[in-house]
C-alpha cells in the first residue's frame, strides 16, 4: 500500500485494539497501517540522533522503514533560522514500502523555524507536536511570524499538541546537578520518549545506547535516561494524548534471515569488505573527506581486524594515486569522494583505463556543480562518470537502487574491476548514503565467488624459444591483462601514462597501435558481462518507465499506484550503466513511449536516445530532495494519457 494516508487521529482504516479502555483508566491503541514522522528542530538540536535512535528501535520491532535525513551544510546554521533547521523523517509500515514519505502524519517542531520549513509539507489533518517554549516574540520574528501560529488560528487544519518541551526536561531533570542549559539539551530525548510512547516503541535499545553514548559521563547518560522516560511518562498521563498507536510488524515483507537496519554508506562500507574477504585481497583505501562520502572512511577505519588499510590523504589527488599504487602492489583498491572529487580524479582515472588495473571510484553523488549542494542529493555525475576524462577512456557504471542495494553493488563493481582489470564508478548519491532500510545479512555461502589469480611467471614464447612475460597479453575472454604483484621474480614490467605497445607494454607511439589498443580498451569494457535487464510488465503495457540508481523506491510507488488505479505501465530498473544491458535497446523498441525520471537534467535519456534513437522523454527534478511518489505517479499519468 502506497497511497497517502490521513492523519493518525482521522484514519478511516484503524481500528480500536481491544475494548474501551478509557472505562478501566487505559488509553485506546489505534491500529494503523503505516505512518511517517518528521522531526525537525535546530541543526543543534539532536533531530538526525532522535531520528536515529526511533528508527533503530522500530527496525529492531519489525516495522519496514526507510528513512530520509535532511540537515544544512553549515557545521552549525544560525540557530532558530530557516537554513539552519535539521530534519529526520522516516516511513514505517506494517508491510513492505519503497519510500521516506511525500507527506509526514507527524511533525515534532522544536522551534518556530522548524514550524515554518516543515508546515507546508503536512496534510490537513496532520498531528503537530510544538514546543511552545521556544515560540518567544524575538524566535518568531526572526522567521517571520507576525504572530503566533499557535494562537492565530493559521494551524486550525491540524491537530495541534502544545507540549512544553524545554520546561517538562528541565524540571525532569532537576535532581541532578546540571545547569538549566544542560538540562535543556535533553529535551530531544523527552521528545523521543514521548513519541516512542505515542507510537508503542521498544525502549531498552535506547537505553542501552545512551549508556554506551556517555560511557564516560554517566551523570549525563543517567540524564538522558531520565528525559527520555519522562517523555514517555507523560504521553502515558497528559490528558492531551488520548490515544496511542500501533503499527504491526511487516511480517510478509521479509524472507526469513537475521536483519538490521542499515544506511546506504554502512552496507557500501560492509559490501567493500566482503569483496576483500572474497578476493581474499587487503582493503585498501585511498580518500580525502568530503559530503556525502565520509562515513565510509570513519567506517573502513574501524575494520582492521578484516586487514583494512585506510589513508586519510591530503587531497583528492593524493587519494586516488594512492589507491592506484595499493592497486598496483596487488590490493582492493578503492577511493571515495563526490562529485568534486571525482573532477579532482580524472586524470588519475585516466592513469588507470590506460594501466588496465582494478580500482572502485566510489561517487556519492550531490548537488552540483561546484561545492554546490553538499548535504543534498542529485544524480547529476553519470556523464562525468561515462566521458569526464581526456582521451578514449571507457569506464564501467555501476548504480545501487536502494541502502541495503549498496552492499550488493559494492560486490559487483569488485567483480568487473578485478575479472577485467579497470576502474569501475560506483555511483550512489546523498539519499541512498543517509537513508535507512531493513538489510537481511548474507550467509557467507551466498557471496560470490571473486577469486584472484595474480600472474605466477612467464606467459609468451618468442620465436626463439625463450619465455618471457608480456604485462599486455590478453585473455582472450575479458580482453583483461595479467596482474602482476610488483617483487615476483621475472615478472617486471614498465608502467605509466605514455600509450604501450600491444603485449609488450613498450612506450609506443606507432598510429596503428594506439588506435588498436584505444579499440582494445573500448572491447574490454563493452564485453564485460551484466545480466539483462529485467522488466515488469504484467499488463503489455504501452509505456515503460526507465530508472536508475536512488529514483528505484519512488518510481516503484509510483508504478504501484497507478496499477492500482487500473493504468497499464511497465517498469525497468538499470544498476549497469556502461556496459548498458545486451537487451536493453530491444526492451526499449517494443514501447510506445518511455519515460526516464532522473535527479538531474535528463543525462540518462540523452545516453539512451543517443545509442538506440529511441525518443525517451525526460522527467526532470534538481532541487536537492528525492522524488515523490505522488508526483510521479502524476507526471507517469499524465505520460499514458498523452
Amino acid at each position: 500500500m502506497t497511497s497517502q494516508v490521513s492523519s493518525p487521529a482521522e484514519q478511516a482504516d484503524s481500528t480500536v485494539v481491544g475494548e474501551q479502555r478509557k472505562a478501566a483508566g487505559t488509553k485506546d491503541v489505534r491500529r494503523l497501517e503505516r505512518v511517517v514522522i518528521r522531526f525537525a528542530g535546530d541543526s543543534g538540536d539532536g533531530m538526525q540522533l532522535t531520528g536515529d535512535r526511533f528508527t533503530s528501535e522500530t527496525a529492531s520491532f519489525g516495522n519496514d522503514l526507510s528513512t530520509l535525513p535532511n540537515f544544512p551544510a553549515e557545521i552549525r546554521a544560525p540557530a532558530g533560522t530557516l537554513p539552519g533547521v535539521s530534519s529526520f523523517q522516516l516511513h514505517f509500515a506494517d508491510h513492505d514500502i519503497l519510500t521516506p514519505g511525500d507527506a509526514p502524519n507527524v511533525l515534532v517542531a522544536m522551534n518556530p523555524a522548524a514550524l515554518k520549513a516543515n508546515v507546508g509539507d503536512l496534510p490537513r489533518g496532520a498531528e503537530i507536536i510544538v514546543n511552545t517554549d521556544e515560540f518567544t516574540r524575538r524566535a518568531m520574528q526572526k522567521v517571520g511570524y507576525d504572530a503566533s501560529p499557535l494562537e492565530d488560528g493559521s494551524l486550525d487544519g491540524y491537530h495541534v499538541h502544545p507540549v512544553p518541551l524545554t520546561t517538562l526536561t528541565v524540571e525532569a531533570l532537576k535532581e541532578f546537578d546540571l545547569s538549566r542549559k544542560e538540562a535543556e539539551r535533553s529535551k530531544n530525548m523527552f521528545a523521543l520518549g514521548l513519541l516512542s510512547w505515542m507510537y508503542h516503541r521498544p525502549t531498552e535499545g535506547t537505553e542501552k545506547f545512551l549508556r554506551s553514548k556517555f560511557a564516560k559521563k554517566p551523570d549525563i547518560a543517567a540524564a538522558n535516561i531520565a528525559a527520555y522516560r519522562a517523555g514517555w511518562n507523560f504521553g502515558e498521563t497528559t490528558e492531551d494524548f488520548a490515544v496511542s498507536y500501533e503499527v504491526a510488524p511487516a511480517t510478509t515483507a521479509f524472507p526469513p534471515g537475521t536483519y538490521r537496519n542499515i544506511s546506504g554508506n554502512l552496507a557500501l562500507a560492509y559490501g567493500l569488505i566482503a569483496a576483500s574477504l572474497q578476493t581474499d585481497l587487503p582493503l585498501f583505501l585511498g580518500s580525502y573527506p568530503i559530503t556525502p562520502a565520509s562515513d565510509i572512511l570513519h567506517e573502513l577505519s574501524r575494520h582492521k581486524n578484516f586487514g583494512v588499510r585506510t589513508f586519510q590523504a591530503e587531497d583528492e589527488i593524493a587519494g586516488i594515486g594512492a589507491a592506484l599504487g595499493a592497486a598496483f602492489g596487488g590490493s582492493l583498491a578503492v577511493t571515495t569522494t563526490s562529485g568534486p572529487g571525482v573532477a579532482l580524479k580524472s586524470e588519475t582515472i585516466g592513469l588507470a583505463v590506460s594501466l588496465e588495473l582494478p580500482l572502485l571510484v566510489v561517487d556519492i553523488q550531490r548537488g552540483g556543480p561546484s561545492t554546490g549542494l553538499p548535504t543534498k542529493t542529485e544524480q547529476a555525475d553519470l556523464l562525468q562518470a561515462m566521458y569526464g576524462r581526456n582521451g578514449e577512456a571507457p569506464v564501467p557504471v555501476v548504480a545501487p537502487c536502494t541502502p541495503a542495494d549498496c552492499f550488493d553493488a559494492a560486490l559487483e563493481a569488485a567483480r568487473i574491476a578485478v575479472t577485467y582489470r579497470t576502474p569501475v564508478f560506483l555511483l550512489s548519491d546523498g539519499y541512498l548514503a543517509n537513508g535507512s532500510e531493513p538489510w537481511r545479512v548474507p550467509e557467507p555461502g551466498e557471496l560470490p565467488d571473486l577469486a584472484v589469480r595474480f600472474a605466477q611467471g612467464p606467459n609468451h614464447s618468442l620465436e626463439d624459444g625463450t619465455e618471457v612475460f608480456w604485462p599486455y597479453k590478453r585473455d582472450p575472454h575479458t580482453l583483461a591483462r595479467p596482474w602482476a604483484v610488483p617483487g615476483t621474480p621475472g615478472l617486471e614490467h614498465r608502467i605509466g601514462g605514455i600509450e604501450k605497445q600491444d603485449g609488450t607494454g613498450n612506450i609506443s607511439y606507432d598510429p596503428a597501435n594506439h588506435d588498436f589498443m584505444v579499440r582494445t580498451r573500448q572491447a574490454k569494457i563493452d564485453g564485460v558481462a551484466v545480466p539483462d535487464l529485467d522488466v515488469d510488465d504484467p499488463d503489455g503495457a504501452r509505456t515503460l518507465v526507465l530508472g536508475w540508481g536512488s529514483t528505484y523506491g519512488p518510481i516503484t510507488a509510483a508504478v504501484r499506484r497507478l496499477r492500482g488505479a487500473g493504468e497499464a505501465v511497465a517498469q525497468a530498473h538499470l544498476r549497469h550503466l556502461n556496459p548498458f544491458p545486451a537487451n536493453l535497446g530491444a526492451v526499449l523498441k517494443r514501447y510506445d513511449k518511455v519515460v526516464v525520471p532522473e535527479m538531474n537534467l535528463g543525462q540518462l535519456a540523452t545516453l539512451v536516445r543517443a545509442k538506440y534513437l529511441v525518443d525517451a522523454h525526460s522527467y526532470n527534478q534538481v532541487n536537492g530532495m528525492p522524488f515523490k511518489a505522488e508526483q510521479l505517479a502524476a507526471a507517469l499519468k499524465e505520460a499514458i494519457d498523452d
